[in-house]
């Protein structure tokens, strides 16, 4: 069996003369493979496509990315399908990922990545690190599935470490960390009411300060989305920096449109938001 030592590294620049945000920088190794990037005029905002040509994350497993967005740039990056983490050997090794992603003063940066399904006895662990100067702003998605739900594989995999920080230079804003048994989801999921095929997506919202004058209207929006098993809250990051957004679906279709629903309402204060990911 194959261990990949998977390595990606992007900056982004905007150009000088007329703005567009290039990629200045890059260096891939596999699994990772890039797709031409996509710039789109309208938002102005490179579109860019992380794509893994294997079949996915495998026992002993290592990716690493990192990404720097410039005074000027706007980057969406995105992937095109789900991320599969498949069943590891106990006496393997787990599969992880370390992602960094910095943003300077100036600069936008959108992670949107299709969803992670954990199979059926994988063992799998992500650490993510959003570091966004003063004046920065990102929006970062991580979506949850259950697992294969038509092959009987919700809430079955061995173990899943999930953690988030979120900072400026050295002041820390946001660190959090999911460590817990998939039976402990799975009760999550019951005391939302949602069944076996419940899925959860972690969001963090960072634009320019004065975005922070509309808070109160998108925020309502957002939580107007609450009906038919979904469940919705934002909260305020420690120093005002940003928002933290948790959302809970009954099933993948219904987290996926929560998803495009929250973009499109924060589209309003965030202009970039409007990038359509498909559009490669």
């Amino acid at each position: 069996m194959a261990i990949f030592h998977g390595q990606l590294a992007l900056h982004a620049t905007a150009r000088p003369d007329d703005g567009v945000t290039t990629l200045s920088a890059q260096s891939v190794r596999a699994p990772f493979h890039l797709s031409k990037p996509y710039w789109d005029a309208d938002t102005r905002t490179l579109l860019v496509q992380v794509v893994n040509p294997t079949a996915g994350i495998l026992s002993g497993d290592l990716l690493e990315s990192a990404v720097s967005v410039y005074a000027g740039a706007s980057v969406l990056l995105t992937t095109p399908s789900a991320t599969r983490v498949f069943r590891m050997r106990s006496e393997a090794p787990p599969a992880s990922s370390f992602q960094c992603f910095k943003v300077a003063p100036g600069g936008w940066l959108e992670v949107l990545p299709e969803p992670l399904v954990p199979h059926r006895g994988s063992r799998f662990q992500q650490r993510t690190v959003l570091d966004v100067a003063s004046g920065g702003g990102v929006f970062y998605a991580d979506l949850l599935f259950p697992g294969r739900i038509a092959h009987g594989e919700a809430w079955a995999w061995e173990r899943l470490v999930l953690e988030l920080e979120v900072r400026s230079g050295p002041e820390l804003f946001l660190r959090e960390r999911l460590d817990q048994s998939a039976d402990h989801l799975r009760s999550l999921a019951a005391l939302a009411g949602a069944g076996e095929g419940a899925s959860f997506g972690n969001a963090v919202f960072i634009a320019p300060e004065s975005v922070v004058d509309t808070a109160p209207t998108w925020r309502a929006q957002l939580h107007a989305l609450q009906a038919g098993g979904v469940w919705i809250g934002a909260s305020q990051l420690r120093g005002g920096a940003g928002w933290s957004i948790k959302f809970v679906a009954p099933d993948g279709i219904r987290l996926r449109q929560t998803l495009a629903a929250i973009r499109r309402i924060l589209a309003s204060s965030a202009p970039h938001l409007a990038c359509d990911a498909r559009k490669l």
